[in-house]
């Protein structure tokens, strides 16, 4: 997924603000549901039937800020799964800037229910797993 740097996203000298990395990568982990079929507000009519008030929650991230990204760049952000467990999915994300990988982070997301982790239901993870 592209995104531009807008003025919005840096600071006093025009560097991207270390927090709106996570915002790009946030909408990463969107649009990667995006490109398996699957949409937000599609997953939430869903899923209401067998996992009432579910959500996806950030459990962990672990990030590594390497370069600076700058006004008006336009950056790649990569989502990747990692491994695909019943209530969690491990992601490796990267924002890059053509050929120059600026940051790099390894997020576990959780599938949850009223409050407790769930299995994340069965067509999301198959897709999400990919061909074996």
């Amino acid at each position: 997924m592209q995104v531009r740097v807008y003025f919005e996203d840096t600071d006093a000298g025009q560097i991207v603000y270390h927090a709106n990395f996570l915002r790009f990568m946030e909408r990463g982990r969107t649009n990667y549901l995006r490109l398996l079929g699957t949409n937000q507000q599609a997953l939430l009519n869903d899923g209401q039937t067998d996992a009432p008030g579910f959500a996806f929650v950030v459990r962990s991230m672990t990030i590594d800020f390497l370069r600076p990204a700058v006004l008006d760049d336009l950056l790649d952000v990569v989502t990747v799964p990692q491994e695909v467990r019943g209530a969690s999915i491990a992601l490796l994300q990267e924002c890059r800037r053509g050929d120059d990988l600026l940051v790099t982070a390894r997020v576990r997301v959780a599938f949850i229910s009223g409050g407790k982790a769930q299995r994340i239901p069965k067509s999301l993870r198959l897709a999400m797993e990919g061909p074996r």
